[in-house]
C-alpha cells in the first residue's frame, strides 16, 4: 500500500500538456497576467500647468503620480513664492486606488495559481487525471477568476477614464486653478501602457472564460466515471 501511494505522489515530468488545450491557455494566461500587473503596477506620469500672475509672471508647477493612484495625496511640485505666493500644497484630486489595486491583484492571484496549475499539469498529471476532486476543483476556480477578470478590468476602465480626466492639465486648469492666478494647460504623460493593461484585462477574461470549457471537460461533471468491473448481466439460470 506505501508503495502504491508513493508511485501516485511522485513527480512524473511530462510535457505533453503543454500540446493540449488546457496546459497551452494555461501558459498563456500565465503570460498575460504578467503584463497585466506590470502594465498597470508599473506606471509613472506626470501633469503639469502653468500658472500667471498680472499676465508677467508666470510658472510651471508639475505633479507627478502613479500606482495605485491615490491623486489627492499627490502634491504638486516646485510652488514658489510669487504674486503673493500660492499655498505650500497644493494636490490633485480622486483615489483611485480601489479599482487599481484590485485589477493588480487579480492579475497576481492569477499569475501565482497559473504556475501551481501548470506544475500540477506537468509534474502530476497522473493525480489530476486520476479519479478525484482536482478537475472540478480547477473548473471552479478557472470559472471564478474568470468572473473575478470581468469586474476588475470593468473597474479599472472606469477608474482609468477618471484618472485621465483628473490629470488632464486641461481640465487642472479649467476646475482647480488656484485663486489670484490664471491657469493654462501645459504637458501631461503619455498612457499608453495603462491602456494596454485594459486592453490585456479583458483579454485575460476571454482566455479564462474559453479555458473553463476546457476543464469542465477534465471533469466528472462531462464524462462520468465508467465502473471498474460492469455488470456483464444476471448470471444464467441453472436449470
Amino acid at each position: 500500500m506505501n508503495s502504491l501511494t508513493q508511485k501516485m505522489a511522485g513527480l512524473q515530468l511530462n510535457f505533453s500538456p503543454l500540446k493540449e488545450p488546457l496546459g497551452f491557455i494555461k501558459v498563456l494566461e500565465w503570460f498575460f497576467s504578467i503584463f497585466s500587473f506590470a502594465t498597470c503596477g508599473g506606471y509613472s506620469g506626470k501633469t503639469s500647468v502653468r500658472l500667471y500672475c498680472n499676465k508677467t509672471e508666470n510658472f510651471t508647477i508639475k505633479a507627478s503620480f502613479g500606482y495605485p493612484f491615490r491623486l489627492n495625496n499627490v502634491k504638486f511640485e516646485d510652488l514658489k513664492d510669487f504674486c503673493g505666493g500660492p499655498p505650500k500644497e497644493w494636490h490633485l484630486s480622486g483615489d483611485f486606488s480601489s479599482s487599481a489595486e484590485f485589477y493588480v491583484t487579480i492579475a497576481a492571484l492569477a499569475f501565482l495559481y497559473c504556475i501551481g496549475a501548470l506544475v500540477l499539469y506537468l509534474g502530476f498529471r497522473h493525480l489530476y487525471q486520476h479519479p478525484s476532486k482536482l478537475p472540478l476543483i480547477d473548473f471552479i476556480i478557472t470559472v471564478i477568476f474568470a468572473f473575478m477578470w470581468l469586474v476588475s478590468s470593468s473597474a479599472w476602465a472606469k477608474g482609468l477614464t477618471d484618472i485621465k480626466i483628473a490629470t488632464n492639465p486641461e481640465h487642472i486648469a479649467s476646475h482647480q486653478c488656484l485663486p489670484k492666478f490664471q491657469c493654462f494647460p501645459e504637458s501631461e504623460s503619455r498612457m499608453g501602457s495603462l491602456n494596454i493593461s485594459v486592453a490585456f484585462g479583458f483579454l485575460n477574461l476571454i482566455l479564462w472564460a474559453g479555458n473553463a470549457w476546457f476543464a469542465y471537460k477534465e471533469t466528472n461533471l462531462h464524462t462520468p466515471p465508467q465502473p471498474d468491473n460492469p455488470e456483464q448481466g444476471p448470471p444464467p439460470s441453472s436449470m
